[in-house]
């Protein structure tokens, strides 16, 4: 028989463990997922455009257009000032770095080749950038009243209504009325010296020039462009590389 302690041999019935009240039973964390059912609600953004630095100065606006236009043709887009916060900022006032006065063309949508968002850029279009005075109107509209450092006009490689002015001229043939119109105030531009396909590329960048010259031109935006608030610049969208670049 064996001399051991009996107590020691003891081992306490098993059942099932007591369960702790309710207000005091542990409870497991569950870690919150976005965009799961029922999770709450993100912590909305900075409620406000400046979430990124807005230029200031005709120098800095024209970088962030180049900075834009080099990851769009690198298929680096950033798609900016999209957001929620941003569409409600908005609705109280805008403040747009740059006014873009560009071509009707469907390839070069200004907010897509600089890669800008809402807010960002006051677009004016019309064929070949033609000047009337509803353009004009309201590219000074983006300078006087919204104080846009810069103003940008923005041409392109095979454009389609200066196409249309040099065969016009060259063939004598008049064209629809509307369209005409567009034709006779490109013709100053026509570049003689060239023909064919090269004549309408040259004719391409002597109308930017022009247009630009007349901006240039107009009292209260040489004022603005005297005292260095703003700079009114010519450039070319190229549809072959994507590349927007400065004409002189």
């Amino acid at each position: 028989m064996s001399n051991r302690n009996p107590a020691r041999l003891y081992v306490p019935p098993r059942g099932p463990r007591p369960r702790l009240p309710h207000r005091v039973r542990p409870r497991r964390r569950v870690p919150l997922r976005v965009g799961a059912a029922g999770a709450a609600p993100a912590a909305p953004a900075p409620a406000a455009p400046g979430t990124r630095p807005r230029p200031a100065t005709p120098v800095q606006a024209w970088r962030e257009l180049a900075a834009g236009n080099l990851r769009w043709r690198t298929y680096r887009e950033r798609h900016p000032d999209e957001t929620p916060a941003v569409r409600r900022a908005l609705t109280s006032g805008q403040r747009p770095f740059a006014v873009v006065l560009g071509c009707v063309d469907s390839r070069v949508p200004p907010e897509l080749v600089f890669d800008q968002g809402l807010g960002d850029l006051l677009t004016v279009r019309s064929a070949g950038q033609v000047l009337d005075e509803a353009v004009l109107g309201s590219v000074a509209y983006g300078v006087l009243e919204l104080s846009a450092p810069l103003v940008l006009v923005l041409g392109h490689q095979s454009c389609g209504a200066v196409r249309a002015a040099v065969e016009a001229e060259a063939t004598g043939e008049p064209l629809p009325a509307h369209i005409q119109y567009l034709a006779d105030r490109i013709a100053p531009a026509i570049d003689h010296s060239l023909a064919g396909d090269a004549r309408v590329d040259a004719t391409v960048d002597a109308n930017v020039r022009l247009v630009r010259a007349q901006l240039a031109a107009e009292p209260d935006l040489a004022a603005r462009m005297a005292s260095g608030r703003l700079a009114v610049v010519g450039a070319r969208y190229e549809l072959t590389s994507q590349l927007v670049h400065r004409l002189g």
